[in-house]
């Protein structure tokens, strides 16, 4: 009580009147002097994206977790999905090296700090998958291959690719969907620069993340739209009976603003 945010930022003009007058854990609820009350979750003043961005990957791996671990013993493999508007963003290249990009970076990090924190209490076959899979395998990404160059590009950048481009990228996926599906694959994370009408799809798609911003009702309905599927197990079977088949097929999103 009575600090004050503008003198604790070192002068940051958002936080400016600034003083907090009350903080009620019960409800947890920050009330300042100037009469502003803020709930867990809000915000004042200018929030920077990258650390949105990293709050929602945050999010998306804790939600994957959870499901995975249910799931796991009944052999059906979690995947999740991350949109994003740059692929500069998850891969990048300098000087002709492939360099991870900002978001696979955050991913690296909170993903290690997730493992860290998931109660595996005696759940010893979940935990040996668990250590069995590095963070950087367990991430890709699909998108256009520029033809001339043979390098992963964003869709909407340079004359030769294409949002058909993309179409034949996820294409190729399809052939190995099998494989995405089995355990054995360490590929559980998937980011995406699109969501397309047609094109990639995969049944056992549990958690939907948007890093991205979008005002196109459409390619929203896309993107949700690629977890709305029934899953399947290791054997093949589709889980599409049973008196938990809600809760097992039910599909989380990590929405943007």
């Amino acid at each position: 009580k009575n600090d004050n945010l503008f003198n604790l930022s070192e002068g940051l003009e958002q936080y400016k009147g600034f003083i907090i007058s009350d903080i009620d854990a019960t409800k947890d609820t920050v009330t300042f002097t100037n009469g502003v009350v803020l709930e867990a979750g809000e915000a004042t003043g200018d929030v920077n994206e990258s650390t949105l961005r990293r709050i929602q990957i945050r999010e998306a791996i804790k939600a994957h977790l959870e499901k995975e671990q249910t799931l796991f013993h009944m052999g059906i493999k979690v995947l999740s999905l991350f949109f994003i508007d740059e692929v500069a963003k998850y891969r990048r290249y300098d000087g002709g090296v492939e360099q991870p990009g900002e978001y696979a970076q955050m991913f690296e990090e909170e993903y290690q700090e997730a493992l860290n924190d998931i109660p595996l209490l005696h759940d010893e076959p979940y935990r040996k998958y668990l250590n069995g899979i590095k963070a950087e395998k367990t991430h890709n990404g699909y998108f256009s291959i520029d033809k001339k160059s043979n390098r992963l590009v964003d869709p909407t950048v340079g004359a030769r690719s294409t949002e058909a481009d993309d179409v034949d990228a996820y294409d190729l996926i399809l052939k190995d969907k099998e494989r995405l599906l089995s355990m054995d694959e360490p590929v559980r994370f998937i980011f995406s620069h699109s969501a397309l009408s047609e094109g990639w799809d995969n049944p056992n798609v549990f958690v939907i993340c948007t890093l991205k911003h979008s005002d196109s009702s459409i390619r929203k309905r896309q993107e949700v739209g690629r977890g709305l599927r029934l899953c399947v197990n290791q054997a093949g079977d589709r889980i599409d009976s049973g008196a938990n088949i809600h809760d097992i097929n039910l599909l989380t999103v990590v929405a943007s603003e």
